[in-house]
């Protein structure tokens, strides 16, 4: 099994910055698209991708999968996946861990599920179905949760590991998320970092999310904490080099702050690789 060569570092594509990108040609080694927002028939958010794709390396993150569902796949939601990967061609296709909907209804939320071994084997054969349909390994990610079930029969960071070795998917791993969930549920983060299979890690996810004080919530619309950018240096000591992403979908700022903190992304994990080299 030989992973993706990494992308470098990149950023999340939001139509807000489009313009800015197609006069300036920015800095950015690869962008992420939300691929519900182009699995359409034509138009310009197909017109934009293309553009884009012309210039830079993308991969595909969608977020209505719902992996982890009860309900039978969407298959006419997969088809269309599908027909966009084969159009596009990105590096990978991911989404979540999670289930976004109940009886036909998009709830548009990612959901939690409790940690149970019938949970692990059910969303494993769903993933091989997905991947077979695809004709390729897909990525999942771990979420931020605020709720625990008292069925969980495992802590999420041995799911995760499980699942990624059985299911054989790759792993997008959220770092902002894993710091979330940790404040929110009382877990070490450092712990769910140590645990994960460094040759299933594909792709990290920097984000920002709001302090409430009880509680932490991921809403990607504040810049990147100091501690998640503390965690994700641990996470690029263990893991890197992996493909690096910044999210900001709401509060957006100007083009060059998020540039700015992708130049931040890219100090921090030149410096901790020039530590390690020289240990």
């Amino acid at each position: 099994m030989q992973k993706p060569s990494p992308l470098g570092f990149g950023l999340g594509l939001r139509p807000i910055y489009y313009r800015e990108i197609f006069e300036s040609k920015p800095p950015v080694d690869w962008f992420e698209v939300i691929s519900e927002n182009y699995m359409v028939k034509g138009g310009p958010p197909l017109a934009a991708l293309e553009r884009i794709r012309a210039d830079y390396p993308i991969v595909m993150h969608g977020v209505s999968m719902s992996i982890a569902s009860t309900a039978p796949l969407d298959m006419d939601y997969l088809a269309a996946l599908k027909n966009l990967a084969d159009r596009f061609q990105p590096e990978y296709v991911s989404d979540h861990l999670c289930w976004t909907g109940v009886h036909g209804l998009n709830l548009h939320d990612l959901l939690p599920i409790p940690y149970t071994q019938e949970a692990l084997d059910h969303v494993v054969r769903r993933i091989a179905q997905v991947q077979d349909f695809l004709g390729r390994r897909i990525a999942i990610e771990n979420v931020s949760s605020y709720v625990t079930f008292a069925e969980s029969e495992m802590d999420e960071w041995t799911f995760v590991r499980e699942l990624a070795r059985r299911a054989d998917c790759w792993l997008l791993l959220d770092v902002n998320n894993v710091f979330v969930s940790g404040y929110n549920h009382d877990f070490d983060p450092h712990e769910f970092l140590s645990s994960i299979d460094v040759d299933r890690v594909v792709q990290f996810h920097l984000a920002g999310h709001e302090d409430q004080g009880t509680h932490k919530i991921d809403t990607h619309d504040e810049p990147v904490s100091e501690e998640v950018w503390t965690l994700f240096a641990e996470a690029w000591r263990r893991f890197g080099p992996v493909s690096t992403m910044i999210e900001r979908d709401d509060k957006f700022p100007p083009f060059a702050e998020l540039l700015a903190e992708l130049q931040r992304a890219r100090e921090i994990a030149a410096t901790v690789s020039r530590i390690g080299a020289a240990a």
